[in-house]
């Protein structure tokens, strides 16, 4: 049994993830952002704790509640959506909210977190996306692309610190989530299982690259 530990659990993939690692059962320590998200985990049988990694301070309390656990996998869930296309600037409130959660919320957990999976030998993945990636960049979303193109550095610049563990930037697919909407190829169902299968197959040569669902090593240039 495993010991998985899911920042950003409450709703879409990182519920989705939660429940399968339960039912392949695992050890499942899950995280949601409100206190009254809680009771769900919790009944799915996973340990719920509260983070929001949008609040520096309730993400610098992360570390105590993980005292002396040596984590198997990790996986950074959190993100938002921004559908600004190039041509409208966001405005301070916009690009704090999307790079908070996406970007600076992932650089305060890793401190954190990393060094308990490198103690397991493990792997951190971080859910990116293959919008990230410089060579297929399209004026839609830019926002949302910048910050996971920063997530990805921040996956990539990080994996010397701490060799123990295998960093990689994880791309879920586009999913029928509340965020991916209803007309996305994808279920959730198929993009969990894919994700599964490839984290069950990362090797440390994999450290600071960008995965796809389905295994493929992409060029994020």
């Amino acid at each position: 049994m495993a010991l998985v530990l899911i920042i950003g659990a409450s709703r879409g993939i990182g519920l989705g993830l939660t429940q399968a690692y339960l039912d392949a059962g695992h050890r499942v320590i899950a995280t949601v952002r409100q206190a009254a998200d809680q009771q769900r985990l919790q009944a799915l049988g996973a340990e719920a704790r509260v983070v929001d990694v949008a609040n520096p301070a309730s993400v610098s309390g992360l570390a105590w509640q993980l005292d002396g656990e040596e984590i198997d996998l990790a996986l950074y869930v959190a993100g938002v959506w921004s559908d600004l296309d190039a041509g409208t600037p966001p405005t301070q409130q916009q690009f704090d909210q999307v790079m908070h959660t996406n970007v600076l919320g992932a650089m305060q957990v890793l401190p954190q977190v990393a060094p308990l999976v490198a103690a397991a030998g493990g792997v951190f993945a971080l859910l990116s996306s293959e919008m990230s990636c410089l060579g297929t960049a399209e004026p839609d979303a830019w926002l949302y692309r910048v910050s996971k193109a920063a997530l990805n550095m921040v996956v990539a610049s990080s994996q010397a610190q701490w060799p123990g563990a295998t960093l990689v930037a994880l791309d879920p697919g586009w999913v029928q989530t509340e965020m991916g909407g209803a007309g996305a190829p994808l279920t959730l169902a198929q993009s969990v299982a894919g994700m599964v299968q490839t984290l069950a197959g990362v090797t440390p040569a994999d450290g600071g690259r960008l995965l796809r669902y389905d295994g493929t090593r992409v060029q994020a240039d």
